[in-house]
């Protein structure tokens, strides 16, 4: 028989329990994504911070930077990943990059339905905040598909790497493959090699290798599923979404190759066929948020600073591995100025009616990145007062956008500026305004929204 005491003592841990499960589950989603994405980082930090990942010794700080840019899939490095960390310390920064390209419920998502056959509805909700998923897309048939073509993408990626890299030289041909690959796909931007790909600056092949694994996980699952469906005869065309998310990427890929290609005097001297592969990259690690490169980022003109500025913050698309504005959410904002300057009162895009919700959603988005990058600016400008001004911007937007191209400015941040840094990428990993519901002090009540357009 049980004293007073101990009874009490249970009953107090049931009573903890049961009030810790309850506000699990009346939890908001954001709060939960916020939540599994620090304790992402807190581990990664960990493991890295052991005397066997570190080939030199590293800051705590930079390896909470590190982690941070490695859960967030950004790539700002403030230390050499290549010859700061070990075998096993390179390894936990790509288990991390793999955990922050799947995202945060996809990976518990799909343990939970290894083990059973569907998921609660916690898991659920949170699963659609996390990629934006409208209201017609099963959510346990997704988060199997989005880790079956993650993982045989990847594997493909790897292999042609491994025999361009080995028949170049490459030092340890398959790890550097397999790094790289998952590096791009998940639009991470961290290299093993200390420039970048600069010294492939005129390789076709391995150009065209990482773009093509950059853009699968940048345009996202949404549209991959989509266009599966479509060939496989399920669904007689591509849903509008992904029609949009198509078409502004073909637009930005495009136009920004043809203003770098003109406009940036770095790459005159270039043979043409090579001018353009640069122009090329340079406008897709951008757009993509992948944040690798081939041409050093310090040494761009003003004109091809503010291309970049652009693109960095209009970024990927939704449900898929980069950061940014967003495609979809430009596309509502074009509309909206359009249909403005027309005189309509309603919005439309490609012909079709963009519901008010989402005009909202995009708006809002808007206007916190722009308030977020105001004081990241200002905070900057105090921490870091021997910067340039677009060095300082270039590197706030590229923490936020989750690019992780740098001016240089990253190695010489100050104490203060690493942790403003280290904010904005966590922000841009989350969506601007699931960081902002996250930190919100007042749970609101989640609304229907239409499954018109994803944003």
């Amino acid at each position: 028989m049980h004293s007073p005491a101990v009874s009490g003592a249970r009953r107090t841990a049931l009573r903890t329990l049961a009030g810790s499960r309850f506000a699990l589950r009346h939890a908001n989603p954001a709060r939960l994504l916020l939540a599994g994405y620090l304790s992402y980082i807190l581990v990664g930090w960990c493991l890295l911070s052991l005397p066997i990942a570190q080939s030199q010794p590293v800051s705590p700080l930079d390896n909470l930077f590190m982690a941070t840019s490695a859960v967030s899939t950004t790539g700002l490095v403030t230390v050499d990943p290549g010859s700061s960390y070990t075998l096993f310390g390179e390894a936990v920064l790509l288990l991390l990059i793999q955990l922050g390209g799947l995202g945060y419920m996809t990976v518990g998502s799909f343990a939970v339905l290894a083990l059973a056959r569907n998921l609660g509805p916690l898991r659920q909700t949170t699963a659609r905040a996390a990629f934006s998923l409208p209201a017609d897309i099963n959510v346990a048939a997704f988060v199997r598909s989005v880790v079956l073509f993650t993982l045989i993408t990847e594997l493909v990626g790897m292999l042609v790497l491994w025999e361009l890299f080995a028949s170049r030289g490459v030092e340890n041909p398959l790890w550097s493959a397999l790094f790289h690959s998952i590096s791009a796909f998940c639009t991470a931007g961290f290299s093993l090699f200390p420039n970048s790909f600069e010294d492939f600056r005129a390789d076709v092949p391995v150009n065209l290798t990482i773009s093509a694994l950059s853009l699968l996980g940048a345009m996202g699952f949404i549209v991959i599923g989509d266009t599966w469906r479509t060939m496989t005869g399920r669904k007689r065309m591509l849903g509008f979404t992904s029609k949009v998310i198509a078409r502004m990427t073909l637009v930005f890929l495009v136009a920004g190759t043809a203003l770098l290609f003109v406009a940036e005097p770095g790459i005159d001297a270039l043979p043409p066929g090579e001018r353009l592969l640069t122009a090329f990259f340079q406008t897709m690690t951008a757009s993509t948020t992948v944040g690798f490169d081939t041409h050093p980022i310090g040494s761009l003109g003003h004109a091809s600073l503010i291309l970049m500025f652009f693109l960095m913050a209009i970024g990927a698309s939704p449900a898929g591995t980069g950061g940014g504005l967003k495609t979809t959410t430009f596309a509502v904002l074009l509309g909206l100025v359009r249909s403005t300057l027309r005189g309509r009162r309603t919005v439309h895009f490609f012909h079709r009616r963009v519901k008010p919700a989402r005009i909202q959603t995009a708006g809002a988005a808007l206007a916190f990145f722009l308030g977020l990058l105001l004081v990241a600016l200002f905070l900057l400008s105090l921490t870091e007062p021997q910067a340039a001004f677009e060095q300082v911007m270039f590197e706030a937007i590229s923490a936020m956008g989750t690019v992780g191209l740098s001016m240089g400015l990253t190695g010489d941040l100050s104490y203060l500026g690493k942790v403003i840094i280290v904010v904005l990428m966590i922000a841009g990993r989350l969506g601007f305004l699931t960081f902002g519901i996250a930190l919100a002090t007042v749970d609101e009540p989640d609304e229907k929204t239409d499954n018109d357009l994803v944003l």
